[in-house]
């Protein structure tokens, strides 16, 4: 190390001993290189001839000993530390950025912003030679003069096919069926809006379509939906585009749906009354329509809009729940179905209205009401009708053994006050609840726990008292 130090002290020495205006061509006429790898003055350079700036002469030749260039493999020691310093010296005027042109001014090159994996310099990404349309931040709108031009960015989301949007839409709605919340369908439907692009219309539809197979109550939840959807996901051309479709695929749905048209025109008179689409979206169709099915739709519509105080019943055209309805108005419906199935005895007509009613849990009403009927018209036609229906909404499994159980009890527990408007009621009830056990509606069970009026009985039988009022098996 002390060596090292030594051959550079001597360089630096000789070096400052030479006159400040040598060049460099006469300082390489100067110096030559021995055989064994020592420099020394030239000998054609007389001490003499070299003066420093003091104008002294100096009559001693110094020898110069040639800085070796340390290699990568001696560099540095087995403990991985740097042996020769100079290597600092020489990366750090390697990686100066000054020019290295004679003719520069020593500046850094490019102002600081030039060589491999420099940034640039400040503000140059506000203005780049070079912008991508692809760039989902470039706005061409920024561009001026002849060069402007509009680019229209492709779509990041794939567009869905129409399979694939029926697909994601039925469960969907589906679940709405079940939790009646509009809000997290607004929320899905928000995050797919680039995925559906121009298929939004087909969400009101298949809504729709999906409602024709459920009940009164989910076509209510799906007027609704579509109103909470409305300038939010859908627009009025949507609402309307979807309502046509229906309307050109109205016979396709007659299959499946019997009930169609009638229910394409309380949707479409809905939607009128929600403001979802113009009331001239009616008379857009006249003299335009072929089909009767869609006429019948389009006179439906334009029917419950005509109504006196149309707009208001509308919000009640799917008719209210049955958990919501008062029992008055349940009677008052039950009453009606079983006396318009006395007059047609269709029992699938009777089936669909007890259905619609949607109150499994008031079925019992509707065996109480049937039994009275029977007791009341004291007509055997009656009992054979009647236990035809209970047979068939049994079996059906429209209504249960339980709700079948009640409603026959309730009738036990009342008969006390019926014999007395009919005297006959006790051997009515007998006959039409033997005709229900071998039609396999009630069990034993039942037909054990009926009442029977007893008769009359006096002193002479020990069983005291003059005489004992009717009692029950």
């Amino acid at each position: 190390m002390m060596q090292v130090e030594k051959v550079v002290s001597e360089t630096f020495d000789a070096i400052s001993d030479l006159p400040d205006d040598l060049s460099e061509s006469k300082l390489q006429a100067l110096l030559e290189e021995t055989d064994d790898g020592k420099i020394v003055l030239g000998a054609s350079t007389t001490p003499s001839t070299i003066k420093d700036p003091n104008g002294i002469h100096h009559s001693h030749q110094r020898v110069i000993r040639k800085a070796k260039r340390p290699s990568k493999a001696n560099s540095f020691s087995e403990d991985g530390v740097a042996v020769n310093p100079l290597n600092n010296l020489n990366r750090a005027s390697k990686n100066l950025r000054r020019s290295r042109a004679s003719n520069g001014r020593g500046l850094p090159k490019k102002g600081g912003a030039g060589g491999k994996g420099t940034w640039g310099k400040l503000g140059d990404e506000l203005e780049l030679p070079w912008v991508d349309p692809s760039d989902p931040n470039y706005d061409s709108d920024n561009q001026e003069g002849e060069d402007k031009k509009v680019v229209k960015l492709a779509p990041l989301a794939p567009v869905m096919s129409e399979e694939d949007v029926r697909k994601t839409i039925e469960p969907l709605v589906l679940e709405y069926f079940e939790n009646g919340d509009s809000e997290e369908v607004v929320y899905s439907l928000e995050e797919m809006l680039q995925n559906l692009s121009t298929r939004r219309w087909m969400v009101a539809s298949l809504a729709m379509e999906f409602s024709m197979d459920h009940k009164p109550s989910h076509r209510e939840l799906t007027s609704r939906m579509l109103s909470d959807l409305y300038l939010k996901v859908l627009s009025q051309r949507d609402i309307g585009k979807a309502f046509d479709y229906l309307l050109k695929q109205i016979h396709e749905l007659i299959l499946d749906a019997p009930e169609a048209p009638t229910i394409i025109g309380n949707f479409m008179a809905r939607a009128i009354a929600d403001d979802c689409i113009p009331p001239k979206f009616l008379n857009s169709y006249k003299g335009h329509v072929t089909e009767p099915e869609a006429a019948k739709a389009l006179c439906r519509a334009d029917t419950l809009l005509n109504m006196k105080h149309g707009l208001v019943r509308l919000d009640n055209v799917w008719g209210v729940g049955g958990g919501i309805r008062p029992v008055k108005y349940l009677v008052k419906q039950i009453m009606l179905l079983l006396k318009e199935y006395l007059c047609s005895c269709d029992v699938a007509e009777a089936t669909r209205c007890l259905a619609d009613l949607e109150v499994p849990h008031f079925h019992h009403e509707l065996v109480y009401e049937a039994v009275i009927m029977v007791i009341e018209s004291m007509h055997e036609k009656t009992e054979e009708a009647m236990c035809k229906l209970l047979q068939s909404l049994f079996r059906s499994f429209v209504i249960t053994i339980d709700q079948m159980r009640a409603g026959f009890f309730r009738v036990y527990e009342e008969m006390a006050e019926i014999s007395l408007d009919v005297p006959a009621a006790y051997l009515i009830l007998e006959r039409f609840v033997i005709r229900c056990r071998q039609a396999g509606i009630i069990n034993d069970d039942i037909v054990r726990k009926m009442p029977s009026r007893g008769r009359k009985r006096f002193v002479s039988e020990g069983d005291g008292g003059l005489v004992k009022d009717s009692s029950y098996w």
